[in-house]
């Protein structure tokens, strides 16, 4: 069985489950044993102690525990007293009590004393363990959580752009590195990504920062329009032309043009910026002089302008004129507990804007979050807190506080094996179909499909070549 991306991210904080450092506090030996050697077998990291105020020193040392569990009765000490003290000390280390004494009135006090969990003798074991885990995920992510509030966005972050991903460094890195260059850049990246975010990070840590920043979309301006807002026009130039206008590529000036859905581009206008970027110059509307112009060009597409060249519908040499430095940017599914951080960032900032104060993500809102694939990414992202915040009327966003998709995401799978020996298939087969089922996941994008698969791009592409040769030779592909 192979995990989607949405699964990995919620897998990662599982991880970690099997291995949780649990801290057994009991004041009888033989119970004590047996905890320590049932919990070891079954994966967990096993520290005892038999009394509270060496599990309190213990707690202090040891940040690595992610849960404690201990008995009601401990000698002359209560059980309950240890989990207040530990609230003080660490109020994410969640606490489970046993006893003997099942009763509401007993559980009710240890949920007021903070307790996580109540258990009652005689205990399974394997319920126990079951408790463990959902405990330690809790703990993991309100320690996340907890770190987020009270991280620094700007340490995790690039003029406006966030994320502490491995994703998002390497686009990090790619930007600080082309900002000084005069060279065009193409920024590609799915829609709600941050694209112009990162054309904007370009232009503010280059040289040209104190000069305008201009953009269009050129999806959003009709074709009629659209040549006369790039290149400028002259007066009488066509109806209601009254007089002289200088296009964008002039108003830019020495600063930056940013021309965002560049892949929209109709193709009589990509003749002419073609032409205008290999002359370094532009000519307005209804004129026959040409005129310098000096703004740095970056440009950026939501589409696969590889395959948007091959059918015809976008110019090669122009492909080539503004992809002299790509800077891919990762699709939120693909940047794990970067969901986190932007969630915080987003909750502080609307937080502010309505006056409410800090305002919390809860364990569960959380883990919702992570699991979810965010097709909307980023721009999904800020709308779904936003809504959350307008909703929410505690001090904590909890997952009745999200919209219903993300409520109901589940953690998706993709099937390898069936239950019949004779149908089980090569580890060859395996990777092939992991690898067009995550280039399906990705809408394509090989630069980030071979990020996710850990393979260079062009061991990707001949791995690609290969299967589509082979399912040529089947008579339907689609039971590939």
């Amino acid at each position: 069985m192979l995990l989607s991306p949405a699964a990995l991210r919620v897998r990662r904080y599982h991880i970690q489950m099997a291995r949780a450092g649990v801290l057994v506090v009991d004041d009888d030996p033989l119970s004590l044993e047996m905890l320590d050697e049932g919990l070891s077998l079954r994966g967990f990291s096993v520290t005892t102690r038999p009394a509270i105020e060496p599990a309190l020193a213990c707690i202090r040392a040891d940040e690595s525990l992610s849960v404690v569990l201990t008995d009601l009765r401990l000698a002359a000490e209560n059980g309950l007293d240890l989990c207040r003290a530990v609230h003080e000390i660490r109020p994410t280390l969640p606490v489970i009590v046993i006893t003997a004494f099942g009763s509401i009135r007993t559980a009710m006090d240890a949920m007021r004393a903070g307790a996580y969990d109540f258990i009652t003798k005689p205990f399974d074991l394997e319920v126990i363990a079951v408790s463990l885990d959902r405990a330690a995920k809790h703990n993991e992510l309100n320690s996340e959580l907890e770190r987020l509030r009270r991280v620094i966005v700007p340490e995790h972050g690039l003029s406006g752009l966030i994320g502490a991903s491995p994703s998002m460094r390497r686009s990090f890195e790619l930007i600080q590195l082309a900002a000084d260059s005069d060279a065009t850049v193409l920024i590609t990246g799915e829609s709600g990504t941050g694209k112009e975010l990162a054309a904007k990070a370009l232009h503010d840590l280059s040289e040209r920062r104190s000069r305008p920043f201009v953009a269009i979309n050129c999806a959003a301006i009709p074709e009629n329009l659209l040549e006369s807002e790039l290149f400028g026009h002259v007066r009488g130039a066509f109806t209601d032309a009254r007089a002289d206008r200088p296009g964008l590529f002039l108003k830019a000036g020495q600063g930056t043009l940013f021309l965002d859905e560049i892949g929209d581009l109709p193709q009589p206008v990509q003749v002419k910026l073609l032409r205008s970027l290999q002359e370094r110059s532009v000519r307005p509307v209804g004129s026959d002089q040409d005129v310098p112009f000096e703004a740095r060009i970056v440009a950026a597409t939501h589409q696969d302008l590889e395959a948007a060249v091959s059918s015809g519908r976008f110019r090669q040499d122009l492909f080539y004129r503004i992809n002299v430095i790509e800077i891919p940017l990762p699709p939120l599914r693909a940047r794990g507990s970067d969901v986190l951080l932007l969630t915080q960032h987003f909750l502080t900032r609307f937080a502010a804007r309505r006056e409410r104060g800090s305002v919390k993500l809860s364990s569960a809102a959380a883990e919702s979050l992570l699991r979810y694939d965010w097709p909307g990414n980023v721009r999904e992202l800020e709308n779904t807190v936003e809504r959350a915040l307008a909703l929410s009327r505690t001090a904590e966003i909890e997952v009745d506080d999200l919209p219903e998709r993300v409520r109901r995401a589940s953690v998706g799978k993709v099937i390898i094996a069936t239950e019949e020996p004779n149908d089980l298939v090569s580890l060859e087969e395996v990777e092939r179909r992991y690898i067009l089922r995550v280039m399906e996941v990705v809408s394509g994008n090989k630069s980030l499909a071979a990020d996710i698969l850990g393979l260079d791009r062009s061991t990707l592409y001949r791995k690609l070549e290969r299967y589509s040769g082979v399912v040529k030779t089947k008579p339907n592909p689609e039971q590939a």
